[in-house]
């Protein structure tokens, strides 16, 4: 974390910053670029709220990213930013609390806020509102962040495809008759039509990662449980996580730098690129087995490119195998489907309130009922063993990390439950998890970075697989991907 404006914008000074120069151009900002414009006096805390607050007004009507905006929380907070930023750096109440601080994002609405309603996307909990924010809301509040309201998701984040039954589907902004991935589409719908800087999500089998491929933005899902996931209403404890979206990796690694805990001494995700005195020279291996067995000849022509790119920026690829991938599907299935159904048992909602549930949700939470207490402890006893063998792999083949697609398919229509690959039809919901489970199951860090457009105009995402605790490796690879390939095209759903 900075401690000041002169470590920020000395920092800043090194990104070639170009001042935006219309409101759209401001709301696409960067944070950095944000974060300078506010050190230097040139935009205020408040001004900018009040942009993003107008263009939500403006423009979610048709994307439907936010359940509940919190305008008079959000202006409050820029209010105090701005008092602590623009007072004199002498005075008693100047204080910086780092590149967040000002900063207008959102959060998905299942994580807990204080005197604010959080549905988690449900009928059963349309009125709840919890006495205590989540850890991680705690964590942002103290970094100065700016919370402009709760995203739409898929119901209880149960999903992928954000089609909510009770609050309506969230749209993408690259195409308003296709589904913005799920469960965290509001997040990702709204990150990417620039309707907040950055967002946090959660994800259980994909659900950040998703998402932020169908959106073309940024999402990464930590290891499991270096972010705490305390006030976060749940899913399947043994694979939940909470993790960021933004529309560019250094804007990722700023939000995680915020919610991650950090040991003192321990240098922080930014600060160790500079530890280093020569660049470092990435291995990345590509499972061929499992991950490619069913893909659109569109994602995988993306997927190829979004190689050569990373080649040329001197990254080592190389195939490698992973034995127990066809296995991990059934598995990380079996302990979500057994995990959820007892929270929603213990919670007293299911089966007591099934009328009120969604027909996917309310059939999913059944089959949970059906998953044997020897089912489900072999489908532990795998993921052991997955563990075991993914960590094996990476430790003998040298690889720092697995270059994988993030989907095997772009955004599909709304209420498509089928898409024909080669001369058959394949589950839309089984397309796009397949990619997204194995990093679940392992707990192990994984982020989606936008690779390419099908000829259609839709993105495609790059997905990077790492080592337990290894984000700051995945942030460093992701960035040098960015380096390779800088086409940051807005989708058409930007201006007001």
């Amino acid at each position: 974390m900075f401690s000041g404006p002169s470590v920020l914008n000395s920092f800043l000074a090194l990104t070639r910053i170009v001042p935006p120069t219309t409101d759209t151009d401001l709301a696409f900002a960067s944070i950095e670029e944000v974060a300078r414009l506010f050190r230097k006096r040139k935009l205020s805390p408040v001004e900018l709220t009040q942009l993003l607050l107008s263009r939500i007004a403006q423009l979610d009507p048709q994307l439907n990213s936010y359940i509940t905006v919190t305008a008079e929380l959000a202006l409050a907070q820029a209010k105090k930013a701005e008092a602590e930023l623009f007072a004199p750096p002498s005075g008693q109440t100047y204080r910086d609390r780092g590149p967040l601080h000002g900063i207008p994002i959102s959060l998905k609405d299942n994580i807990s806020t204080e005197a604010i309603r959080t549905t988690a996307g449900s009928r059963i909990l349309a009125n709840f509102v919890p006495q205590h924010d989540a850890a991680v809301l705690a964590r942002l509040k103290e970094a100065g962040a700016v919370i402009l309201g709760k995203t739409n998701m898929h119901e209880f984040a149960y999903g992928v495809t954000s089609n909510n039954p009770h609050y309506g589907p969230v749209h993408n902004p690259w195409d308003l008759s296709r589904i913005s991935g799920g469960s965290s589409g509001g997040s990702a719908a709204a990150v990417a039509a620039g309707l907040c800087y950055g967002s946090i999500g959660t994800d259980t089998g994909g659900s950040i990662r998703i998402p932020s491929c169908l959106c073309g933005v940024v999402g990464l899902k930590p290891t499991l449980g270096r972010v705490s996931v305390e006030g976060v209403i749940p899913l399947s404890p043994r694979l939940d996580c909470v993790g960021p979206l933004a529309r560019t990796v250094r804007d990722t690694t700023l939000l995680l730098e915020a919610i991650l805990p950090h040991v003192k001494g321990e240098p922080t995700l930014r600060s160790r690129r500079k530890l280093s005195a020569k660049p470092h020279k990435f291995t990345l291996g590509v499972p061929r087995e499992f991950f490619f067995d069913v893909i659109s000849n569109e994602v995988r022509f993306v997927f190829e490119e979004a190689l050569r790119s990373l080649r040329a920026q001197k990254v080592r690829v190389k195939e490698v195998s992973l034995s127990l991938l066809g296995e991990t599907e059934n598995a990380g299935n079996q302990i979500a489907w057994a995990e959820a159904t007892h929270y929603h048992q213990q919670s007293g909602f299911f089966p007591a309130r099934s009328a009120e549930y969604g027909e996917d949700v309310r059939t999913r939470l059944a089959l949970g009922t059906e998953v044997p207490a020897t089912v489900y402890l072999t489908a532990l006893e795998m993921r052991e063993k997955f563990i075991e063998q993914l960590h094996l792999l990476m430790a003998d083949t040298g690889v720092d990390a697995l270059a994988v697609p993030t989907t095997l398919i772009t955004a599909p229509l709304i209420d498509q439950e089928a898409i024909r690959i080669g001369d058959q039809d394949h589950s839309t919901r089984a397309l796009l998890l397949r990619t997204n489970r194995p990093a679940n199951l392992a707990g192990v860090p994984a982020i989606s970075v936008p690779c390419g457009f099908i000829p259609a105009g839709l993105p495609v995402g790059l997905q990077l697989i790492g080592a337990v605790t290894d984000e700051h490796l995945l942030l460093e690879i992701a960035c040098a991907f960015e380096r390779a390939y800088p086409d940051r095209r807005r989708p058409p759903l930007t201006s007001c």
